[in-house]
């Protein structure tokens, strides 16, 4: 066992940072002390006691303290983020970041400057907060029988849609009472578009299947644009409207995957993660299906995570990627065909989509819908339309459908 404590320095002392700061403090068996905080603004008022000596707003005061082991980066910026995360890989510190946005549009170079420096970034706390989905695909799933990972990766929307679906409120009052409460930004447009669950997905598809593919490749499609009349549709239909992300292998050679809100019907088990919970199934060849579950959002859970790869390091702990080295990895498709609902008012859907089957179309003064089968790589074509204010789209799953 290794007892040495390990002086950590923290970048961003938000509601985050305040939670691994508390945390750490209260952890007996952590081994770890905050040796120095760097923050935007000294002055700030704060939830949290902390002596003002710890803080700086330089962060060369971190970066060049030899007497640092270990720096937890937790801050919103991801310009900012990348900076220090780069600049630490390069000297050889090791490094826990939060930053998902930073992490799924840079992770093959830091990838290349861990190998190069001899040094390790863990960020489990990246994806789904307090559910450690991160190593568990990176060392249980250690092989080639992976055949999907699709989950509720945001715990802002989940929480919304809980609300309306379980509560009965409607989006607005919803989405007023995540921001009230911390699980949804005052700008909640990554949330609610689907970004972070898109930069979640990229993470974890690289420690899945070991391929890393851009952000800008993949389909993503948010909740922002959700109507009263689509909620109607789904309770009618007994279903709830969840924000689901996937990765799936179509086939030995092919892979897929995109972010949508899904249909989820009563026997499926992400009907049930409600809340601020995020849920995630695994299936594999031979274990079928798997899931984990835990909070997907807040300081303290989030805040755990960070702990755990604060402690992991204490033993020397890194990602391999070593997926990322096996013979016939799968390649990224879109080619693919989805079944989707679209609910439209003015837009011409019908005539300006590239359907590749109808299955039903109601039309009213209202609102009309459509339900068809179109191709993923259409709707990546199409985005910029589906985007339009009368347009909400909704995945209608097919992948496994007969096994579940």
């Amino acid at each position: 066992m290794n007892d040495k404590t390990i002086r950590i320095g923290l970048f961003g002392l938000g509601t985050v940072g305040q939670g691994i700061f508390s945390v750490i403090r209260r952890a007996r068996n952590a081994h770890a002390e905050i040796r120095r905080i760097c923050v935007r603004n000294l002055d700030k008022p704060r939830g949290i006691e902390v002596d003002p000596a710890l803080l700086t707003t330089r962060p060369e005061d971190i970066l060049a303290d030899p007497e640092i082991d270990l720096i937890v980066e937790l801050i919103d910026d991801a310009e900012a983020s990348y900076a220090i995360v780069t600049e630490a890989l390069r000297r050889g510190i090791p490094v826990v970041s939060g930053n998902k946005a930073m992490i799924a549009r840079h992770l093959p170079e830091l990838i290349e400057l861990q190998r190069k420096h001899g040094t390790a970034l863990l960020y489990d706390a990246s994806s789904c907060g307090s559910i450690p989905v991160i190593r568990n695909l990176e060392e249980y799933y250690d092989n080639d029988l992976l055949l999907e990972v699709k989950g509720i990766l945001n715990g802002s929307t989940n929480y919304i849609l809980s609300r309306v679906f379980d509560h009965g409120e409607n989006y607005d009052d919803a989405l007023a009472r995540a921001q009230q409460l911390g699980f949804a930004e005052s700008d909640p447009s990554r949330d609610i578009e689907g970004l972070d669950s898109l930069f979640k997905l990229i993470i974890i598809t690289v420690h899945a299947l070991g391929v890393y593919v851009k952000p800008e490749d993949i389909f993503t499609y948010g909740i922002a644009n959700i109507h009263d009349s689509d909620i109607r549709y789904a309770r009618e239909k007994r279903v709830k409207i969840k924000l689901v992300a996937q990765v799936v292998k179509v086939s030995e050679e092919q892979f897929t995957m995109f972010v949508m809100p899904e249909f989820v019907e009563k026997n499926r088990y992400i009907y049930s993660v409600d809340d601020e919970y995020n849920g995630v199934v695994i299936r594999g060849e031979c274990y079928d299906r798997q899931f984990m579950f835990g909070k997907g959002a807040g300081s303290l859970p989030t805040a755990s995570s960070i702990l755990s790869d604060v402690m992991a390091r204490r033993y020397g702990y890194r990602y391999e990627y070593r997926k990322m080295s096996y013979a016939g990895l799968p390649h990224y498709t879109t080619d693919i065909t989805l079944r989707v609902y679209i609910r439209y008012s003015t837009t011409e859907v019908t005539r300006l989509l590239p359907l590749r089957a109808i299955y039903e179309v109601y039309t009213s003064t209202e609102s009309s819908y459509v339900i068809a089968d179109i191709c993923l790589a259409d709707l990546m074509k199409y985005r910029d339309l589906l985007t339009a204010p009368d347009i909400f789209m909704c995945n209608i799953p097919m992948f496994f459908k007969d096994d579940d």
